[in-house]
């Protein structure tokens, strides 16, 4: 029996890659859209067709999708800071439309969407969210989590009039071939080299990366058309996540707690500098406002809907650690 084969965006990216390995162990006959100059180090050496296309080129999206049986449309400019903000909405929700449009289209039979917490809401008494929690634009802080917003917004429309859509909201992935790496990687990375000597009072919903790529497996095998599931892991303070990394390397967790008003100035000093610099900036106005809220979210719907079963956190902060002890990061 002929493989399906499968289209996955975003497979040369941290998550993307993890999926892309998951599909072929499963069985899958791949397809990886990778732009013309690409870092593809996540994928060499893997079983897979690149196909050239960019998610601001609808008529490479056409191709990419012709013939395919799966869409994982995992791609997504998430910077949290970028010289032209309107490239975060071209790519995030001009190119998820023009991706999923495309894929219906062709016929397409299961297209999984990657979207976010980012979007969802944060319950105001502290206990976790999830897909029901109520939400609104204003409450999405900076413009990667208003792209995202409307991104899932234009997807679900989409759903809406029979594109076979699922879609998933993962937390934060953590674990190996973070190659970049990401805004929280650079937290572990960072941590397990020992220069992080203070934090702010911050929490995030930890997930081990190859659990949010099996994640998407299971919404493509058992997942609701039209419905959206959150995969995660544990809620941890930023305090914890320092402490555990500190317990796996061996040394002393920071005891410096900032408030976030004193590290507001800093995120603007660098975002000024890098506007002449061209560079990153090492801390964005976004991150310091996102971090005012702790992002804590629950999977009990994917647990309960697809048999979603993650690790305890502690395995992804481990794996994500040796990775980039291994590969000189540190």
């Amino acid at each position: 029996m002929k493989p399906p084969i499968a289209l996955v965006t975003g497979a040369t990216g941290f998550v993307g890659s993890a999926v892309a390995r998951r599909l072929l162990a499963d069985g899958f006959e791949l397809r990886l859209l990778s732009r013309k100059n690409s870092d593809r180090r996540n994928v060499d050496g893997l079983d897979a067709t690149v196909v050239v296309g960019d998610l601001t080129d609808p008529a490479s999206l056409q191709r990419a999708v012709e013939g395919c049986d799966a869409v994982f449309h995992v791609a997504a400019d998430y910077r949290l800071w970028a010289p032209n903000p309107d490239e975060l909405y071209q790519a995030n929700v001009d190119g998820s439309r023009a991706l999923v449009a495309a894929a219906h289209a062709a016929g397409v039979a299961r297209i999984v969407y990657t979207s976010s917490v980012a979007v969802l809401g944060i319950p105001k008494n502290g206990t976790p969210g999830d897909e029901r929690t109520p939400v609104t634009i204003a409450d999405m802080v900076g413009h990667y989590k208003r792209s995202k917003f409307l991104a899932e917004e234009a997807v679900r429309d989409l759903a809406a009039q029979g594109a076979p859509v699922v879609i998933v909201n993962p937390s934060t992935p953590i674990g190996p071939r973070d190659v970049k790496p990401t805004p929280t990687g650079r937290v572990v990375r960072d941590a397990a080299a020992g220069r992080m000597p203070a934090f702010v009072d911050t929490g995030l919903n930890v997930a081990h990366v190859d659990d949010v790529a099996e994640g998407h497996l299971l919404a493509y095998r058992k997942g609701k058309l039209g419905e959206r599931y959150v995969v995660g892991g544990d809620d941890m303070s930023l305090r914890e996540i320092l402490a555990t990394i500190a317990d796996i390397t061996g040394r002393r967790a920071p005891k410096i707690q900032l408030p976030h008003a004193a590290v507001m100035p800093v995120a603007y000093f660098a975002e000024a500098l890098s506007r002449f610099t061209g560079r990153a900036p090492v801390a964005t106005v976004e991150e310091i406002r996102m971090s005012k809220k702790r992002m804590y979210f629950s999977c009990a719907k994917a647990k309960r809907e697809l048999g979603y079963a993650p690790r305890p956190a502690r395995a992804a902060l481990e794996d994500a650690v040796r990775w980039f002890r291994d590969n000189g990061y540190l």
